[in-house]
């Protein structure tokens, strides 16, 4: 069940970062991707890894807790376009009423970004947690 709740999660994120007009803008389209194709342009989001733990309250109620990481992938001079990334991200996600299909969203709540230069000196990577609750639905 509970990789059928993270994908769900997962789902229902991708819909309303790609929905966000302003967070469109910022990338130049909707650059979100789970598989991010071999020559996506800059700026994009890729969906990294998610960790699902049981947090059922009894036997009768199924409940699971998600840590899902985005990455923000930017060659803009600075850091400064991960940040404005980083920033509407959290804006659409934060708090979000999503519809997850098939489970019922406690809450998600944005958890913690992190901005750095990569190694080639090149590229710049913003990390994001957030933290999701669903149960299953009844």
């Amino acid at each position: 069940m509970s990789d059928s709740a993270s994908w769900s999660v997962q789902k229902s994120m991708v819909v309303a970062l790609k929905s966000d007009v302003v967070l469109s803008s910022l990338l130049n389209g909707q650059s979100v991707f789970d598989h991010v194709p071999q020559r996506a342009a800059y700026p994009f989001i890729s969906i990294g890894n998610a960790v699902a733990r049981d947090w059922s309250m009894s036997t009768s109620e199924s409940g699971f807790e998600h840590a899902l990481t985005l990455h923000i992938w930017s060659k803009a001079k600075g850091k400064m376009q991960c940040y404005e990334i980083m920033n509407a991200v959290r804006r659409v996600l934060h708090d979000a009423g999503l519809v997850v299909e098939g489970h019922e969203l406690v809450n998600l709540r944005f958890e913690f970004s992190d901005a750095r230069l990569d190694p080639d000196g090149e590229i710049y990577h913003g990390i994001m947690r957030f933290r999701a609750v669903t149960e299953v639905a009844s």
